[in-house]
């Protein structure tokens, strides 16, 4: 992308605390007016590049710039950033329009602008008529919202979410990530994204930083992502896969020339094929035996005993069966088959 377009830049990043390497050397850019998400487990240092790129922590050694200045030595004031964190921290005593509007206040933004935003913000989020009451009368989700607009009406050029969504339940969190998608096309600002949870990662982002003990494993869309993982790691980390090395790759990919290397193939990758069923040129097959069976719900996720050692997991929707008709193929023989092309070769 062009320098212009880029809004953070991190340009061989280092952040250590004593012997501890909490991000090395990370060199990254994330575009103006892009999704991106930082993805990994806790302590992979996605948490210290956003602390860095809020001004909250600095770094060991590199350097880092927002809309091509270098901000690597500025205060958090003097960034044009603002920060929704997973705890809301919202002000308990202070109405939800107080709260909205304090950054305002602190800047001495005139009252009648300042009204004016506050409306705005709420708005934005889908609030409107909130203004008047405390944060004890919201709902876990209002209250995110709530932080959401505190951050908003203060027209930063970049949000810093910090596991935003983390303290929220299942069905809130999926409706949570569908109204960040929406605001965030609203408002066309840099959102940069910091989560553990793959499938936020997934659903929300343009693009995605992998991180692993300090480093970055993989960026890429989604669907690269997800679909040509380059390690062991983004494979096994974003969704489920199948690892494969040694004798049982080279059963698999049906050439002694992959031993030594590691593959991967998702379970939904493979089907089962049914009997007399047709089998095409680009395939590959195994034969084995259903060891176990686990229905859940929407699809039932096999584990095969693979003919010569080794298993395989397979998922397959369940669009006809119950679960007593899944859990009933435990024991049984089956042939597996896959297009070649989904048995992915990675990377160390």
């Amino acid at each position: 992308m062009s320098r212009q377009g880029v809004a953070v830049r991190f340009d061989a990043v280092h952040r250590h605390y004593g012997s501890v390497r909490a991000v090395d050397g990370v060199s990254l850019e994330i575009a103006d007016g892009e999704f991106f998400a930082m993805l990994g487990p806790s302590g992979s240092g996605k948490t210290t590049c956003l602390r860095m790129i809020a001004g909250f922590d600095r770094p060991t050694s590199g350097k880092i710039e927002l809309f091509g200045q270098d901000v690597t030595g500025l205060p958090p004031y003097e960034r044009d950033v603002n920060t929704v964190f997973q705890d809301y921290a919202l002000f308990p005593h202070l109405t939800v329009a107080q709260n909205v509007g304090y950054g305002l206040a602190i800047r001495k933004v005139p009252r009648a602008e300042a009204t004016a935003r506050v409306a705005e913000a709420l708005d934005l989020v889908r609030l409107p008529s909130f203004g008047d009451r405390k944060p004890s009368q919201l709902s876990g989700g209002q209250r995110q919202r709530v932080a959401l607009a505190r951050a908003l009406v203060n027209r930063p050029r970049v949000l810093l979410l910090d596991e935003p969504l983390g303290a929220l339940d299942l069905k809130l969190r999926q409706q949570m990530q569908v109204e960040l998608k929406s605001i965030h096309q609203r408002v066309g600002i840099t959102f940069l994204f910091v989560t553990h949870d793959q499938e936020e990662a997934l659903t929300l982002s343009d693009r995605i930083a992998v991180f692993n003990q300090g480093k970055i494993e993989q960026i890429g869309s989604p669907a690269e992502i997800y679909e040509k993982p380059r390690t062991p790691f983004v494979a096994n980390f974003v969704g489920v896969t199948n690892l494969v090395e040694g004798d049982l790759a080279v059963r698999l990919a049906g050439s002694p020339s992959v031993q030594g290397g590691t593959f991967s193939i998702r379970p939904e990758k493979i089907r089962f094929v049914p009997s007399g069923g047709a089998i095409s040129a680009q395939e590959s097959t195994a034969s084995g035996t259903i060891r176990e069976a686990i229905y859940l719900g929407l699809f039932t996720r096999f584990v095969v005993d693979l003919e010569g050692g080794g298993e395989l997991m397979v998922v397959e929707q369940n669009l006809d069966a119950d679960s007593r008709e899944a859990l009933a193929q435990r024991g049984k023989r089956v042939q597996l088959a896959w297009e070649r092309a989904h048995l992915l070769a990675l990377e160390g």
